[in-house]
């Protein structure tokens, strides 16, 4: 929908105001959006105690939110075709591509679903994320869509060399992705371990539910024996997967320091943590359990999942009463924390947290090996958002050359090569443990050196042609 929508959406934009252009974005990022994040009505609804009445607008408003960004983009867009021509729709792609940007650090920052994700699994095509990151593949698919809409709009010379153009922009790009990928260099360097994910499929209503606790709490500690017993050198438990807090249930996270000094594997793992004070202070952690069962290394979630760990503005949506009062006032964590595996150093994102291009590469250019993310998609029932989850996480092990594991609570949970292949996933709502074989990488990425870099240059470019276009307006013919 996003890649077919560029083509017309910047085609829609030729000989309209900015004011049109604004309204013409906002309606189509809406459109765009609602069908995206439609399952953030049904998770507040089912979880945050609101009627379908109040959830329907709280997700209308997220919609509404990102859809703002397209506006911004549109109007952008109509002011530079009406200065610059046809040379303005080739500009377009760098407005795209500042919005992308900027929604990813403005009011906290949700950067879901960027245009580059669109072929994550097209893998020829998107080994370009690991030199320019996936804003860069939205650039380039943002200008390939820009070329088709000339070639629907000119004719004669015109259309052919944009459409040349396209396909030798196409052309280029797939062949170096597609050499590459043959190459496969990342997949032998590094000393290997075999790494264990355990998805123990346990339901959201059930979670804290004490009278579940001990058989929840089994489950999880039985599934990490049978990891180890089929060779797994280190193991990974979900986000908030022990039905209690680790550091306030001494009895239990006993048995578990036995469970890890017992097996000689190391495990990481999600766990909730308050901090004693005045006020005290909660956190979504992630502990990192040493082979003799020692505390190496803790991780407090840094970027909170919207209406999930806290509400937006709580004071102004007074109408979000139950959600308030439903969801746990987390407070974030500051720093990335490196954890300590055989020797090696691997870095973790909770949740949502790994949509977030520069705090994956933060943790590399700190000294991460091995990409990993803890989740519970549980919220999200059987919709679209635990899949567009995985290959948002997926994108990460490009950008950053990296083997990327991933341990869910429901699923999908699986291993993700350097290069964006997926060697291996689950599926949703099943209890299952999966064993294989990942690399400690210490090579850096072109993307993981220059971070980005283009994205920061579209912003740039974008400004310098606007600004000019407003304080030199002329009408083109586009």
């Amino acid at each position: 929908m996003a890649l077919c929508g560029w083509t017309g959406r910047v085609g829609a934009l030729r000989g309209v105001s900015a004011r049109r252009g604004f309204t013409l974005g906002l309606l189509t990022g809406v459109v765009h959006y609602g069908g995206t994040v439609y399952w953030t009505s049904g998770t507040v609804a089912t979880f945050g105690g609101l009627s379908w009445l109040v959830a329907i607008p709280v997700a209308g408003i997220l919609v509404l939110y990102m859809a703002l960004y397209v506006g911004i983009s549109s109007a952008a867009t109509a002011v530079l075709i009406q200065r610059y021509g046809a040379r303005g729709l080739l500009l377009a792609p760098a407005a795209w591509v500042s919005t992308e940007y900027a929604r990813a650090y403005l009011f906290g920052g949700f950067p879901w679903i960027p245009l580059g994700n669109a072929v994550v699994t097209l893998l020829p095509i998107a080994q370009l994320a690991s030199a320019t990151g996936v804003y860069g593949l939205s650039w380039f698919l943002a200008t390939l869509h820009a070329l088709f809409a000339l070639v629907a709009m000119r004719d004669g010379r015109q259309r052919l060399t944009a459409g040349l153009a396209a396909l030798g922009l196409v052309a280029a790009c797939a062949l170096w992705g597609a050499a590459r990928l043959s190459d496969g260099r990342l997949t032998r360097v590094g000393e290997a371990v075999k790494i264990g994910l355990i998805q123990g499929n346990i339901p959201q209503v059930e979670k804290w539910d004490s009278s579940r606790a001990s058989s929840i709490f089994e489950r999880y500690l039985h599934m990490t024996r049978e990891a180890a017993a089929r060779g797994a050198q280190f193991i990974l438990w979900p986000e908030s997967a022990t039905p209690f807090y680790f550091d306030e249930d001494p009895i239990s996270a006993l048995e578990v320091r036995r469970l890890v000094a017992e097996t000689r594997t190391p495990l990481l793992f999600g766990s909730d943590e308050i901090e004693r004070g005045s006020p005290a202070r909660y956190y979504n952690s992630a502990f990192m359990l040493d082979a003799s069962g020692s505390t190496a290394a803790v991780y407090r979630k840094m970027f909170l999942v919207p209406f999930g760990e806290y509400v937006p503005f709580s004071a102004l949506l007074t109408f979000v009463g139950p959600l308030v009062e439903a969801v746990s006032a987390f407070s974030p964590g500051q720093r990335v924390t490196m954890m300590p595996v055989h020797g090696h150093m691997v870095s973790t994102a909770i949740c949502y947290e790994v949509v977030y291009p520069h705090l994956i590469r933060g943790g590399v250019r700190d000294g991460s090996e091995l990409l990993t993310t803890i989740t519970n998609d549980a919220w999200y029932g059987e919709t679209s958002a635990p899949f567009q989850h995985f290959e948002l996480a997926s994108m990460r092990a490009i950008e950053q050359g990296r083997y990327l594991a991933r341990a869910a609570n429901t699923g999908i949970s699986g291993i993700v090569d350097p290069y964006g292949r997926v060697l291996t996933r689950t599926e949703l709502f099943e209890t299952t443990t999966v064993v294989g074989e990942v690399r400690f990488i210490q090579e850096l990425t072109v993307y993981a050196r220059i971070g980005d870099l283009v994205a920061q240059l579209a912003v740039l470019l974008t400004l310098i042609a606007v600004g000019t276009a407003l304080w030199r307006p002329r009408v083109a013919r586009a």
